[in-house]
């Protein structure tokens, strides 16, 4: 997939007006946007991520979310010349996205967590992007009322960052 700074914006939108839309509706006192610093299958990038609790007790919640993976991409078999991008094989000049080192993911994921009260959160999750799915471990604290500095963490999965709660 090729990166376009036309479809980052598009991305960023659609999520801005997603969780707008939520945060607009009564029911959905539990929004959860987190933005991190992660590493995916051995990618290094940002991710941005909406959820709603479906389900939330007490202290215990399971969430949903959706997001989007930013990344750098490595394509070891092209390479630019004169603004014009080459494969190394055969020679022959191919799409500009070859030599695009960004990447885009969508992924979907669901952690179930429990909160003790103005403390420590931890739970576990699972992280759908592409055809792999992830069980990762999560942990939360809280540094404002309503934020959170969160990290997730698993098998060739490793994420660090905020998570705000509306």
């Amino acid at each position: 997939m090729k990166f376009r700074p036309a479809a980052f914006l598009s991305a960023i939108a659609t999520l801005a007006a997603t969780g707008a839309a939520l945060v607009a509706t009564p029911a959905a006192a539990g929004v959860t946007a987190e933005a991190n610093v992660a590493r995916s299958e051995g990618d290094w990038g940002g991710e941005l991520a909406v959820g709603m609790p479906v389900i939330s007790d007490g202290g215990f919640s399971i969430t949903p979310a959706a997001g989007v993976f930013f990344h750098h991409r490595d394509h070891p078999g092209y390479f630019n010349d004169d603004s014009q991008c080459f494969s190394r094989d055969s020679g022959d000049r191919v799409s500009d996205g070859k030599c695009d080192n960004s990447g885009t993911r969508f992924f979907g994921k669901v952690e179930a967590m429990y909160r003790l009260p103005m403390a420590l959160g931890f739970g576990v999750g699972a992280r759908l992007i592409g055809d792999d799915l992830r069980a990762y471990g999560t942990v939360s604290m809280p540094i404002l009322p309503r934020i959170d500095v969160k990290g997730n963490f698993g098998d060739h999965y490793l994420a660090a960052g905020l998570q705000a709660r509306f």
